[in-house]
């Protein structure tokens, strides 16, 4: 079984949103989709907005990752979820 290593963008609809109460409940929602959380990181966009960028394992045949996106974006003050990287696992 190969793995893959995806990057996934979350960002909060304000500067003042608590990302550590998304990251909470994103990697819940990746862990319930098979995934396991490896990093999280938080990069400054602008005008004091971060977005918060989690960096997870999947099984590769595992390939359409749009439920996934969905279940992201209805949390709780978030603007949007993009998958921006998918990379395999050597």
């Amino acid at each position: 079984m190969s793995e893959v290593i995806v990057t996934i963008k979350i960002m909060p609809d304000s500067p003042e949103t608590n990302l550590k109460t998304i990251e909470k409940k994103a990697v819940k929602e990746i862990e319930s989709f098979g995934g396991r959380v490896g990093k999280v990181e938080q990069e400054p966009v602008a005008f004091g907005i971060k977005s918060l960028n989690l960096f997870f394992f999947l099984d590769e045949n595992k390939s359409n990752l749009d439920p996934l996106e969905e279940k992201l974006r209805e949390l709780d003050n978030v603007q949007s979820a993009e998958v921006v990287d998918v990379r395999r696992a050597m």
